[in-house]
């Protein structure tokens, strides 16, 4: 009877016992898959790109200005120069600012023309007045590449202003009307550089609104 009784006793447990393994056995294996699982699973590509930057150049008349292009082949791109690359070809001009360099140009815009008199653009391109054109276009034209920067530096060391020698043996002063430079020509004349720093392959274009006269 005792025996019995030990049985009774031992077998419940010994089954508890043996169930809990199982379990922790069962548990084991899970957690063993799970690590394989995610141990195994390819990694998401990585597919952000880099979106590509697009160089920005100047915009002039409604075209970029681009740096590796000569004065001439900027300037033609331009719809709001096209009365003063008219005036280049008449004086003959082309060739000139195709040239190595590098220049300075103040570019008048179609609308400086316009300020002038009645008729004076029709006169001026005619042949037996292209001395004179040739004279007045080279009046915007001032040898070397003067950047903004290098014209507010000379109007500071120069007081407030600066004399600049222009390819057609005139002078021009430059000074600073706030942040804007304001060129005067010989006949008091005053033209605002309204784009700056347009550079080119042979040197560097500021448009200005108002076409400068030598004396």
């Amino acid at each position: 009877m005792r025996t019995n009784l030990c049985r009774a006793l031992i077998a419940p447990a010994l089954l508890s016992l043996l169930t809990l393994t199982a379990c922790k056995t069962d548990e084991a294996k899970q957690a063993e898959m799970r690590d394989t699982t995610t141990s195994t699973m390819p990694t998401p590509a990585d597919t952000t790109t880099a979106t590509p930057t697009t160089q920005q150049y100047p915009m002039v008349g409604g075209a970029e200005m681009y740096p590796t292009k000569d004065i001439v082949d900027n300037a033609v791109n331009s719809k709001d120069h096209t009365t003063l690359v008219a005036a280049v070809k008449a004086a003959g001009l082309v060739e000139t600012l195709k040239g190595t360099g590098p220049f300075t140009v103040f570019a008048p815009t179609n609308a400086a023309f316009e300020k002038l008199p009645a008729g004076t653009v029709e006169t001026l391109v005619k042949p037996e007045n292209k001395a004179k054109l040739t004279k007045i276009l080279t009046y915007h034209v001032v040898p070397g590449r003067i950047d903004a920067a290098e014209l507010a530096k000379q109007i500071q060391a120069g007081g407030g202003k600066t004399t600049l020698k222009t390819a057609s043996g005139g002078t021009l002063t430059a000074t600073m009307d706030g942040s804007a430079i304001v060129i005067t020509d010989a006949k008091g004349g005053k033209a605002r550089v309204t784009i700056g720093d347009v550079y080119q392959s042979n040197g560097v274009i500021h448009v200005v609104d108002t076409v400068l006269m030598p004396g």
